[in-house]
């Protein structure tokens, strides 16, 4: 799967028909193998696009004299 136009929240869609398909009686090893696979890369690839919005998130919370204003941020699920 090609991931650089991907976005999150299809990453996060394909992570869960991942974990979805890996539940499922009869897969077998080789494709279960695949599909750990493909996790790990999506995994990866949400973890840096958060790491990005952070970054971004950071760089618009600076104070007028430059200083970053660091916000508490709770996130509910």
């Amino acid at each position: 799967m090609e991931n650089k136009n991907l976005s999150f929240e299809e990453a996060m869609q394909r992570l869960e028909e991942i974990v979805n398909d890996l539940e499922k009686e009869g897969v077998t090893l080789e494709d279960a193998m695949e599909k750990f696979e493909e996790g790990v890369k999506l995994s990866e690839f949400c973890v840096n696009k958060l790491n990005e919005a952070e970054k971004k998130i950071e760089e618009l919370t600076r104070t007028e004299n430059g200083e970053l204003k660091v916000n508490d941020i709770t996130i509910e699920e």
